[in-house]
């Protein structure tokens, strides 16, 4: 992934570029806002922005909603200022990265960004019959329609197919359509010139040109509008775009990869999607199966998440126990893949001894007993039965904190929130009078 970092690299920004460098991100820098502009317009496989909070940070993220760019930008700063951070949230900001960082929120803060979360791993016949048919055809220039469930590793699977095509030497560049709203995603693919709306300040490169050489992949693509589907199909017909407000039509070099976890035929049929659209992404179909129908690639998941996880955490490797394994083995995995990584994940924070005991292994909510609160619910999820959402939550939250001992990173991640998130909730919940973890003694709250 790509970051663009805006403020001087003296100092503690400069130790979470260097962090940043060493977990894969590849970097720009700009020494301000208005140097960060043109580089945003002319590079569309930018992920990231991590602005220094000794900077306008809501400028930034203003300029970027003016001129369409659908950039997340995280404010970086100290904790003496904590007001300054808020002010940066309620401008728009993403996230607060605390400085001096924190490496494995850093970490945290470029998997969100990335959308990458694991390697191929593949043990189970039926899911290495998939990536076989895959590899057939990544030489070929063919669009190829991605389907499965979602966290069944769709986006995983495609940039599989780029490395192994004639294109892998050449971009990578993804786009999720269900993420970015409609207004913002035709500008997304087809950048746009100066003058092509209130905001358009200058002329701003899309994804079909970042992609120009390599591999465009359209993830989720039956959320995406039918009037943009039209604009799209012409752009794959013609092998050329264009640009909003321009009047000269852009050659393009691109393969296209698309996913869905819907049945796109059946919308298509439906009037829901363009059926001559689903036919052009459709000249090779893959099914990615669900991790339930590959028993086989858990024990392979659910070493290399652990192994993962130990090193992200500065934890010594340890392996899931038979009787872990067999327990993962039995499960449904609604979630797919991704509920597995969380799974781990919580599993290698939780673990004691020498290996990933059943105990450690927790499959939904988490079973109350821990203490956290005093009105934890009793009896399982039958205990939560009749409760208010807010008191579950609350529960939920202060018992996930207490298992990580206290540790607000592996805490928020392990929720699915962001680290402001859970430290407002914690605030909130200390101002109800109710007793709440401390941090490690090395961390801050």
């Amino acid at each position: 992934m790509k970051v663009l970092i805006i403020g001087s690299l003296a100092g503690d920004l400069g130790q979470a570029a260097r962090i940043a460098i060493a977990r894969g991100a590849k970097l720009d820098h700009a020494d301000d806002a208005d140097r960060a502009m043109p580089r945003l317009r002319a590079d569309a496989r930018l992920d990231l922005v991590l602005c220094d909070l000794a900077h306008d940070v809501g400028a930034v993220v203003r300029a970027l909603a003016l001129e369409r760019i659908n950039v997340p930008v995280v404010a970086c700063g100290t904790n003496d200022d904590p007001d300054a951070a808020v002010r940066a949230i309620q401008a728009g900001a993403r996230e607060f990265l605390p400085l001096p960082p924190d490496p494995d929120l850093i970490a945290a803060i470029l998997e969100a960004a990335s959308g990458e979360s694991h390697a191929m791993i593949v043990n189970d016949p039926i899911m290495a019959a998939a990536v076989r048919r895959a590899e057939q055809v990544a030489k070929s220039e063919a669009s190829v329609l991605i389907a499965g469930e979602s966290g069944t590793g769709k986006e995983v699977l495609a940039r599989h197919i780029h490395r192994r095509s004639r294109r892998s030497g050449g971009p990578f560049v993804a786009l999720n359509c269900a993420a970015i709203p409609e207004n913002l995603l035709e500008s997304e693919l087809f950048g746009h010139e100066k003058g092509a709306f209130s905001g358009a300040l200058a002329r701003r490169i899309g994804k079909f040109e970042a992609a120009q050489g390599g591999t465009l992949l359209l993830d989720e693509i039956s959320e995406m509008d039918v009037r943009l589907q039209a604009k799209l199909l012409r752009a794959l017909q013609e092998r050329e775009i264009d640009r909003l407000g321009g009047d000269t039509p852009v050659k393009i070099d691109v393969r296209i990869l698309a996913t869905t976890n819907r049945d796109l035929l059946a919308d298509a049929r439906a009037g829901r999607f363009r059926e001559d659209l689903y036919f052009r992404l459709n000249v090779v179909s893959l099914t990615v199966p669900s991790l339930r129908d590959r028993p086989g690639d858990i024990a392979a998941l659910s070493e290399h998440f652990a192994r993962k996880y130990a090193d992200v955490n500065g934890l010594s490797y340890r392996p899931v126990s038979a009787d872990g394994l067999l327990r993962l083995t039995a499960h449904r995995w609604r979630g797919n893949v991704r509920e597995l990584e969380n799974t781990i994940h919580r599993a290698v924070l939780l673990a004691e001894g020498n290996d990933i005991g059943i105990e450690a292994i927790e499959l939904g909510p988490p079973a109350p007993g821990g203490g956290a609160s005093a009105s934890a619910p009793q009896g399982g999820i039958a205990g939560l039965v009749g409760r208010r959402m807010d008191e579950v939550e609350r529960y939920l939250i202060i018992e996930t904190v207490s298992r990580t001992l206290g540790n607000r990173t592996h805490a928020a991640t392990i929720l699915g929130i962001s680290i402001r998130a859970l430290r407002n909730k914690l605030k909130d919940y200390v101002a109800q009078g109710m007793p709440v973890p401390p941090p490690p003694s090395n961390m801050a709250a």
